[in-house]
Order: structure tokens, then sequence, then C-alpha cells
């Protein structure tokens, strides 16, 4: 897959003859969210505050097909260290692990098979209140 387009906000999106697409893109990934428990829906509490979200817009091709993507992320750079959190962990594979593995794929001659899990990152439990607006 390889990128060919981008829309920068949502605005543009909307305002694109393709705009039911990006929208559909918008629909599944809120039903993805849903389905997984992702979120609840809660009035804030008193002293909380809430980061806010935006939508990111990606175009991707395999074999002439085009795919809509949306992604919704909380803009995470409003968080203060010490404040709203105390660690980051990126889960991301190192590059000497990934070399290792595609020598022995080639070395075996094996056959590889790359997947992405769309929602990898709702596996994993927090063990602290998030809001978002």
């Amino acid at each position: 897959m390889t990128d060919c387009d981008e829309t920068p906000c949502f605005k543009e999106a909307m305002d694109r003859q393709d705009s039911k697409k990006w929208y559909k893109a918008m629909l599944s990934k809120l039903e993805s969210l849903d389905k997984n428990d992702a979120w609840d829906l809660v009035q804030l509490p008193k002293g909380q505050k809430t980061l806010p979200c935006k939508w990111v817009y990606k175009m991707v091709t395999s074999d002439s097909f085009p795919k809509y993507k949306a992604r919704l992320f909380e803009k995470g750079y409003k968080q203060e260290y010490g404040v709203d959190f105390n660690e980051i962990f990126f889960f991301v594979v190192k590059m000497t692990t990934l070399r290792t593995i595609l020598g022995l794929v080639a070395a075996e001659d094996m056959e590889r098979i790359q997947m992405d899990v769309k929602t990898a990152f709702l596996h994993c439990d927090l063990h602290e209140d998030i809001y978002m607006q």
C-alpha cells in the first residue's frame, strides 16, 4: 500500500466530491471504537480537563483501488508531564529484531505474511481516566 492522497481536515474532507467516502470511513472508525468499548460518554467530573481531538484522513491505494481511512486522535501534546501523565510507552519493533526475523525467513526459505491489527491499541489496560472532547 502506498500513500496517494491526504486530506488535512474535516471541513476539507466534507467539501470534496468524495465526501461520502470520507464520511463512511469516519463512521467505520467510530463503529469500531464503539464495538471495542473504547470509551463511555460521561459528564466531565469537577477538576478534570478534556483533551481536544482531531480527525486525520488518508487515502491509500493497493492495486489501483483507493481505500479511505479516517483515524481519530486526541491532541496529546496538550497534556503536561506529571500533571496529566507520568510515563510514555510506545510498543514498536526494534530494527535489529525485524532484521533478525527477516534474515531467518530468507535463510529458511519461509513465507512472510504482513498484517495490520486495526485496533491493536485498544487491547491494553489504562489505569487512568482520559477525557476527550
